[in-house]
């Protein structure tokens, strides 16, 4: 029970990687806030893992959303009084090419793809922790983990936007833990390569489109070029979460920590 009793807001919690970390978080004994705008999504996580104790409380909100990220956060102080650990996990992907240009009709969506990904995967994680953390204890046991990518660390053609997200969450990562450093609360980033989740196959099919091949093509070649020969599990990266969030990984601030199978060795 690394976490117990301790009190967990997990973003994008209703689905992939933020359903895994917070049915290990539940696991190791943790209160769980899980967030989202597919408030089905929440409730079926809720319901299929919940035992009676009522442990995961699911709460609809869209980080890009200020006022709603506010709402969020009282209503988790309402239910446990604090924030232990704040998990960073809501995010979005796609294509937002520069070259060749987009053709004229598809610039406006392009362009709006380009804000929503930024709006969520930087500033809504700037929204949820400059809430968040003013209710961390001080001492030691604050945590703040940031969901980032190996794409954080380097760049692949049409996603520049992602890419840039991604980068700029291992840059706030890196800011925040100087910051918060005096009070004891850490701050990490977590980088997964390939998990197959729903954003991952979305990718799988956009990368096939972009190359001319079958998805299950596209998918056979990403997993080739992965050292180990496959990919990250879901469960793999609520793992390492859970150790971070705990005792064991209280001396550990300020990285960005690659889950990969050695994709990106740096």
């Amino acid at each position: 029970m690394l976490l117990k009793d301790r009190v967990a807001v997990i973003t994008g919690g209703g689905r992939g990687i933020g359903r895994a970390i917070a049915e290990q978080f539940y696991r190791e004994g943790a209160r769980v806030a899980i967030a989202s705008r597919n408030v089905k999504a929440l409730q079926t996580v809720a319901l299929e893992i919940n035992t009676g104790d009522h442990r995961i409380v699911p709460f609809r909100c869209d980080v890009t959303n200020r006022d709603e990220v506010d709402v969020l956060i009282g209503n988790v102080l309402e239910v446990w009084d604090r924030v232990d650990i704040l998990v960073n996990n809501a995010g979005i992907s796609g294509l937002t090419p520069l070259h060749p240009a987009p053709k004229e009709d598809e610039v406006e969506a392009v362009d709006s793809r380009w804000e929503s990904i930024l709006a969520t995967n930087l500033t809504g994680m700037y929204h949820c922790t400059r809430l968040a953390v003013r209710h961390m204890p001080d001492g030691g046991a604050g945590r703040v983990l940031n969901i980032s990518s190996v794409l954080g660390k380097f760049g692949v053609p049409g996603y520049s936007a992602y890419c840039a997200s991604k980068h700029g969450v291992i840059g706030f990562t890196r800011a925040l833990a100087h910051e918060l450093a005096p009070r004891g609360i850490t701050v990490n980033a977590i980088c997964p390569g390939w998990v197959p989740t729903d954003m991952a196959r979305q990718g799988w099919e956009a990368g096939a489109a972009r190359l001319g091949v079958e998805v299950e093509e596209f998918r056979r070649r990403a997993q080739a070029e992965v050292p180990i020969g496959r990919f990250i599990e879901p469960h793999e990266v609520a793992r390492l979460a859970a150790f971070l969030a705990s005792e064991a990984g209280a001396g550990i601030t300020g990285q960005a920590i690659n889950l990969d199978g050695g994709a990106a060795m740096w």
